[in-house]
């Protein structure tokens, strides 16, 4: 027993992931009546989602309470680099759209007004949020609270607390390092699990009901991943960025579209940042941040969906119109991150630009959820993705540039 589990730990992750990704859609096509099998799936993503928020922050508190460098600069290009990645994706999403201009059949939807979220109100429940009690925000997993608990409590204990506190916190955050890399070694199951229950419950046919639509949303957002994100990096870095995309893409982008939670990602994006030999002081905030800012997918999903009912219902979009609608995804995007459906729920908002009635954006707010087992899924692949390659990408240009003042 020992010996296979010896050689099922020493097999690489992503072979094993592979094999249970193609044994479980098989499966969900030959067998869609075993749904018990679904069980596994949920256990893996239910022990991410539970472990991830108490990493996070025991991990920030103890990188802030440590650190003896100062990493400003880096956080400064990181959080344009998700800025700017994220207003790319919405202009990739109104490009597509202009090329391929989409519209829609909808019809009545039902009761749904009260889901609508303004701008205004989503920068409210952000910034209230942020103020949430510590204990509540881990049990609910509050990434934007436990950020900033932690940013705080890690400082405090910086300024006041003795060395061997430090290394306390900093042991126990190893310890939960190590628990999660024990989840981790269970994923090729958990996948199996999801990928059955995805096909075993909706079969093919989403793939051919919205068709278009679904080729659009995705076409935006893998052109904007396998050219812009590269783009960016290289303008940076002077340097083949495809070898750090593909690694992200393999390792933290396969396990994403399943558990379809940039949050169950955190531990595995974490992990990933270790393997690439980045400083953990660092990627133990960036990627939590990332998770909450970087949100390229929802971006294109709110400005292709506005723009295809601007199509529908005969609304002219001006170049400036349109330019603006980037900014307003921009923004919606980063505030919405938390919210549950969050980027469909913003579709509303940008229609009202438009002048476009709630009662018709909200239809296409259905469609979004039909369509959601794939586009969610495509989306925080690529979002929880480029997390670890633009934290990669700001911690190198960092060192790229002290090894520049170094020689001169």
């Amino acid at each position: 027993m020992s010996k296979l589990l010896r050689k099922y730990t020493q097999t690489s992750l992503v072979i094993r992931i592979l094999i249970g990704l193609v044994i479980g859609t098989i499966l969900g096509l030959l067998m869609p009546s075993w749904t018990g099998l679904g069980i596994l799936g949920k256990m893996f993503v239910g022990a991410l989602k539970g472990i991830a928020p108490v990493l996070v922050a025991v991990l920030v508190t103890s990188s802030i309470a440590k650190a003896n460098k100062s990493m400003g600069s880096r956080f400064v290009v990181l959080i344009t680099l998700y800025l700017m990645s994220t207003f790319v994706a919405a202009v990739c999403a109104v490009m597509g759209s202009f090329m391929f201009p989409i519209t829609l059949q909808l019809e009545e939807v039902g009761e749904m007004e009260n889901t609508i979220c303004s701008l205004a109100e989503v920068f409210t429940n952000l910034l209230t949020g942020m103020l949430a009690n510590p204990i509540t925000a881990i049990a609910h997993a509050n990434y934007i609270a436990i950020l900033f608990w932690s940013i705080i409590i890690g400082l405090a204990l910086k300024k006041y607390a003795r060395s061997s506190t430090i290394e306390m916190v900093h042991d126990f955050a190893e310890v939960v390092s190590k628990v999660v890399k024990w989840i981790i070694e269970f994923a090729p199951f958990g996948i199996f699990g999801l990928a059955y229950t995805a096909v075993s419950s909706n079969g093919l046919e989403v793939f051919t009901t919205y068709g278009r639509l679904l080729l659009l949303l995705v076409g935006c957002m893998l052109f904007k991943t396998l050219v812009f994100n590269p783009l960016i990096s290289f303008l940076l870095l002077r340097k083949n960025p495809y070898p750090l995309l593909f690694t992200c893409l393999k390792v933290s982008g396969l396990n994403a579209f399943f558990t379809r939670s940039s949050a169950a990602n955190i531990p595995i994006n974490m992990d990933l940042c270790k393997k690439l030999d980045l400083d953990e002081d660092f990627y133990s905030v960036s990627i939590p941040l990332g998770a909450t800012i970087n949100m390229d997918g929802a971006a294109v999903t709110i400005t292709v969906f506005a723009l295809a009912v601007a199509n529908t219902v005969g609304v002219e979009v001006s170049f400036a119109s349109a330019l603006f609608l980037c900014a307003i995804a921009t923004l919606g995007a980063c505030g919405a991150s938390g919210v549950a459906g969050g980027s469909l729920l913003l579709i509303p908002m940008a229609c009202s630009f438009f002048g476009i009635g709630n009662d018709v954006a909200m239809q296409a707010v259905a469609i979004g959820f039909i369509i959601g087992v794939v586009q969610d899924s495509v989306e925080t692949a690529l979002n929880s993705s480029g997390d670890v390659f633009f934290t990669a990408t700001a911690e190198y240009y960092d060192r790229k540039k002290k090894k520049g003042k170094f020689h001169s």
